[in-house]
């Protein structure tokens, strides 16, 4: 039972107990009151906004009013004139009766379900890892496509190039056999004309254009290589991306989709100033995009411009080159066609001066004859048959006249006159002979060279139009030149 103490008691200091028993137990129930305050607000704070800063001077239902005024909802105007309330967005529970949305609480111990929600992350972390390396994946395999199509590409425009190449040798070739039968021409037929110059400066206009695909070809070479190279680089990246992806069976096309890009290296496509897709992420060394696979599809993307380059270069100069050898070899060939119109022109002209000295030479000859004959009537005569043609000077009627002093004839004067003339006339008309025979000969050897020569021309243009055939290779085109030789016998040259 209680004691009761009087009121008049309790102002005097009655007190029984000890003050230092007195000023512990105080001390004891202060200590409990931190104690407890304390753990109060540890409590408390265990739950609470992520990005909380508590006061600890400030009262609970003070903090929890000061998170939750920011995270009203907004009212917006629309170009009506009504107005519309929109919750701000980020994490949390919309409170739509209150019209507020108090930011996401995040527990700060261990909830019962721990283990589950870090194997969650843990799995969410690794499929991110993987994604990541699918994704690198996907691009250094499209990558590696791209430059295999580059490859197939640059192989088929060196084939074209060797092809004209090939071309380029056989004119060479072609280029050397004309000129060596032009040299089969008779000497007179040989003097330099402007088919010869044509020739030569096919020559060395087909000498520029095999420099310059040889160095098209040794540049193709070297890129060829490069490219290989980097395939071979971009093939072992993806491999090595692809070990981690062995529990995800999508398509590697289908990623490169989802990440609204088709290629990081394709530069087909014309790039946008504001691009829908992901950007490219920054290399790292222990990430899903390392400085390898950086390093490999830049030097993709340089590869590629450069093939590119050089593939429209290569291509420009194939054509080019092509068009420029047509027009050069029709060129010598029109020039040998001119050089056989003027030469049968010449041949014409020949044959009609061998036409009139014929007829020349045969009167000639004719003349010549008469005036022998005659030379012989003037002389007497030669035989015993012509004695009674002519009578001698000392015949009876003559020898009668002559009997008186100053009685000569000049008939042995007239006819010793006429002989010399007559002699002098043979002889100028024997030389004029002689000459018109030899120019007769000379004249038929011109002619005879002239169609040697026409011959040779012919068939330089057969031999040239016949081997520029596109079904005729280089290796086909090295058959012997006397067998095109007008002056080798048929069959001579085969055996």
């Amino acid at each position: 039972m209680p004691v009761w103490i009087h009121p008049a008691e309790c102002s005097q200091d009655t007190r029984v107990g000890a003050p230092a028993w007195r000023e512990a137990a105080l001390a004891t129930m202060q200590k409990a009151r931190k104690l407890t305050d304390r753990c109060g607000k540890e409590a408390v704070t265990m739950w609470q906004p992520k990005d909380c800063v508590r006061d600890p001077h400030v009262a609970h239902h003070l903090c929890r009013a000061a998170y939750t005024q920011p995270w009203r909802f907004r009212v917006e105007m629309l170009q009506a004139g009504c107005t519309v309330e929109k919750p701000p967005p980020g994490e949390g529970v919309t409170l739509w009766k209150g019209k507020m949305k108090p930011p996401a609480w995040y527990a700060r111990l261990p909830l019962p379900l721990h283990r589950d929600a870090r194997a969650l992350q843990t799995a969410e972390v690794v499929h991110a890892h993987a994604r990541g390396a699918r994704l690198t994946a996907a691009r250094l395999c499209r990558a590696q496509h791209q430059i295999n199509g580059q490859l197939r590409l640059l192989q088929r425009q060196r084939q074209a190039t060797d092809r004209r190449l090939s071309e380029v040798r056989k004119g060479l070739l072609i280029n050397q056999q004309s000129s060596k039968l032009r040299g089969y021409r008779p000497k007179s037929e040989k003097v330099p004309d402007k088919a010869d110059s044509m020739l030569t400066w096919e020559k060395e206009e087909l000498k520029s254009m095999k420099r310059k695909m040889e160095e098209d070809m040794e540049k193709s070479e070297d890129l060829l290589k490069a490219l290989a190279s980097c395939r071979d680089t971009l093939a072992f990246c993806c491999k090595e991306r692809l070990q981690a992806v062995d529990l995800m069976n999508q398509p590697l096309d289908k990623v490169l989709e989802q990440a609204g890009r088709h290629s990081w290296v394709n530069l087909s496509r014309i790039p946008s100033p504001c691009s829908q897709g992901q950007k490219t992420p920054p290399p790292d060394p222990v990430g899903t995009y390392t400085p390898e696979c950086a390093t490999a599809l830049y030097e993709a993307k340089r590869l590629l411009m450069e093939s590119k380059d050089t593939l429209l270069e290569m291509a420009k100069n194939e054509e080019d080159l092509r068009e420029q050898q047509h027009q050069i070899s029709d060129r010598v060939c029109a020039s040998l066609a001119q050089k056989m119109r003027e030469t049968l022109e010449l041949k014409e002209i020949m044959n009609m001066t061998l036409g009139l000295m014929r007829g020349t030479i045969h009167r000639c000859t004719k003349f010549n004859q008469e005036m022998y004959i005659t030379r012989g009537l003037i002389k007497g005569p030669l035989s015993k048959c012509h004695m009674e043609t002519r009578e001698k000077l000392d015949r009876p009627l003559v020898r009668v006249y002559q009997r008186h002093v100053g009685t000569q004839l000049p008939e042995a004067t007239r006819l010793a006159q006429g002989t010399d003339k007559l002699q002098r006339h043979i002889t100028r008309t024997e030389k004029n002979l002689k000459e018109l025979l030899d120019k007769r000969q000379n004249l038929a050897g011109s002619l005879n060279c002239k169609t040697l020569g026409y011959e040779v021309d012919y068939n330089v243009v057969r031999l040239r139009l016949r081997q520029q055939h596109p079904r005729v290779y280089c290796e086909q085109a090295q058959r012997p030149v006397s067998d095109w030789d007008p002056r080798t016998p048929p069959g001579a040259a085969r055996k």
